[in-house]
């Protein structure tokens, strides 16, 4: 198959997962509300979670389909990516400060997830009863933002919302799962096809390509944060979408693994603790001084700059 074609069925299928996950987290919040759900439990759950499905859709497709280096490399990778590009770029651009009675909880989880993360899989393997220590952390995640939600707004607060536009919104339901599936398949079996033509394990595609890909919406948001000189609200995101992507994904992997997912050398040996040492970057400053630096950003830019030429040099043939 010609590379410009494999490359093109690439990117339709990340369109497709962004674009379907879009549709569906709005139709979900629309019958979330016409339900009467509590806008601050759908802001604190739905949104959230909704916020890392390309990643989640993708890894899981990987397991079924057997690519399981891709798909644990996109799962550490969109972390990583999301601290070492998109926080770097963030803090580079506009540096935040930072409320510790707010970040603490939360940048706490996630240095705390990636590090067990790497801890569970020390023989290779993510077995799937050590790995709900992780939907603990998860959990732990999920508690916070309803009580924060809750104390924003009134827990009786809905949005209004017209009941004629359920079958609409039903329709976009259905076609945003499929576009997030069919992407998947698209995404996972042509990331596969270019680690192929490039000679190169398709881990390295994994973390770089694919988790570059799914981290887009982060991406998005945290441009759009910066035009709107909101830098604390895109560091938020972030810490949130990897708490999620941490503590949720691999484990799912796991049990859709029967419960023992394989853990390349490349991913333990390198992706993981890279991906805690981009976690303690992001939060030990604020833990300590409340304030994100600019000097943090480079660090970060830095250091994946370095994390993606070990990954050529050593790993890529």
């Amino acid at each position: 198959m010609q590379t410009g074609f494999v490359i093109l069925l690439f990117v339709v299928g990340l369109v497709l997962i962004i674009k379907g996950g879009d549709w569906f987290v709005d139709s979900a919040v629309f019958i979330a509300n016409l339900t009467g759900i509590p806008k601050f439990i759908i802001g604190a759950t739905i949104v959230s979670v909704a916020t890392t499905l390309p990643e989640l859709t993708v890894s899981v497709t990987g397991v079924i389909d057997g690519e399981l280096d891709l798909a644990v490399g996109n799962a550490v990778g969109s972390v990583t990516a999301n601290i070492g590009l998109i926080m770097g770029i963030s803090l580079v651009c506009m540096p935040a400060v930072i409320k510790r009675s707010q970040f603490w909880l939360k940048g706490t989880l996630m240095s705390a997830a990636a590090l067990l993360l790497w801890v569970l899989c020390k023989d290779g393997t993510l077995h799937m009863l050590p790995s709900f220590a992780l939907f603990v952390l998860l959990a732990v995640y999920v508690w916070d933002n309803i009580r924060d939600a809750k104390n924003d707004v009134g827990s009786d607060e809905r949005e209004v919302v017209d009941k004629k536009d359920l079958p609409k919104q039903i329709v976009m339901f259905i076609i945003g799962i499929a576009a997030i599936v069919g992407g998947s398949k698209l995404l996972i079996e042509y990331g596969s096809e270019i680690a192929l033509l490039l000679g190169v394990p398709s881990a390295i595609i994994g973390v770089t390509m694919v988790a570059i890909g799914t981290s887009l919406p982060e991406l998005i948001t945290t441009l759009t944060a910066i035009r709107k000189k909101e830098s604390s609200m895109s560091i938020g995101n972030i810490v949130g979408a990897n708490i999620i992507d941490l503590a949720m994904i691999l484990p799912i992997c796991s049990v859709v693994s029967d419960g023992k997912l394989t853990i390349a050398e490349q991913s333990y040996a390198l992706d993981m603790p890279m991906c805690f040492a981009m976690t303690l970057i992001a939060v030990l400053p604020p833990l300590i001084k409340g304030k994100l630096y600019r000097w943090q950003g480079i660090l970060m830019l830095a250091l994946y700059a370095v994390y993606v030429v070990i990954l050529v040099t050593q790993y890529g043939v």
